[in-house]
């Protein structure tokens, strides 16, 4: 059998939990998910090339990492 390979702090489990999540969730329920999620200010969707996804999630790797240092010291004063 193949071994499944999972993005990392993803196991299993996660992924079970993720599928029941959606699975139980009725129609009013999706709608207003995702509507909720077009409602936050502080992100976007965007259409990106498929040859542009491995640059964009690294840059946003970069601005998580970055982000999170200074967030980090400055609540450390």
């Amino acid at each position: 059998m193949k071994q499944s390979k999972f993005p990392k702090g993803w196991d299993e489990e996660r992924v079970h939990r993720v599928l029941a999540h959606y699975e139980k969730q009725t129609e009013e329920e999706a709608l207003a998910e995702d509507e909720a999620a077009y409602e936050d200010r502080t992100q976007t969707t965007i259409d990106v090339p498929v040859e542009l996804v491995p640059a964009v999630r690294e840059l946003i790797a970069k601005h998580q990492t970055s982000h999170h240092s200074k967030t980090t010291a400055d609540n450390s004063g």
